[in-house]
């Protein structure tokens, strides 16, 4: 089993916790970031109960200052980052003629500005050390637009086309870029179980540099 560091950004209920659970499972120590890890602080009953190393930090994705302070405090405290995980989202649930543009481009900050600010943060030492695993939490509105939700469907199109452009420009290093797609309502006892899809996840982790895919889609 991988010894790791894995840090997700966008920790909480739903996929944040599987995620944790999954990557724990892999031998990471874990290093999570939400805006309010005080809300969220029942959550680690069940990683605790499980063994796993975990720490907590506060910081808001679309911020580019404090999201990389976090970042620089967990890899301090923890070692670098094997594995990052984007899973952050602001999601505006309006359709476009109700979307105010500032609202927009603050969601834009969050969605995918954010995963670019943590990917830049990480990457270098990943290709210094020459392994890493980056993974992106995508959306099937990037693909089948809902106009009751443009902001995060806007953001999960750009979230892709992030994560399609990294694997282009890092191909044939041993840094794998992916993106797992959701399409579907999130949902536990279900088949887009969180605890399910979370091990789309691990299974691009695992990936050999031989076979990484950019994209899971999981419908």
């Amino acid at each position: 089993m991988k010894k790791c560091v894995c840090i997700i950004v966008g920790f909480g209920p739903g996929m944040g916790l599987a995620l944790a659970k999954a990557f724990g499972r892999e031998g990471c120590a874990l290093a999570l970031l939400s805006r309010d890890p005080g809300r969220h602080a029942s959550l680690l009953a069940p990683l605790d109960q499980e063994s796993f190393t975990v720490r907590t930090w506060a910081a808001d994705a679309g911020d580019e200052a404090a999201l990389t302070a976090a970042l620089a405090a967990a890899e301090r405290e923890l070692g670098p980052a094997e594995v990052l995980i984007y899973n952050a989202l602001a999601p505006t649930f309006l359709p476009p003629t109700a979307l105010k543009a500032d609202q927009l481009v603050a969601d834009f900050r969050v969605n995918v500005a954010g995963a670019l600010v943590a990917t830049q943060r990480v990457l270098p030492g990943m290709r210094v050390r020459g392994r890493g695993t980056v993974l992106f939490t995508g959306g099937g509105w990037a693909f089948q637009p809902w106009s009751g939700a443009a902001s995060p469907g806007i953001g999960k199109a750009g979230l892709r086309n992030l994560a399609q452009s990294l694997a282009q420009e890092l191909a044939g290093t041993d840094v794998h870029i992916g993106t797992v797609t959701i399409a579907g309502q999130v949902q536990a006892g279900t088949h887009f179980d969180p605890d399910k899809i979370a091990q789309a996840y691990v299974t691009l982790y695992r990936q050999a540099p031989a076979e990484f895919e950019t994209e899971f889609i999981y419908d």
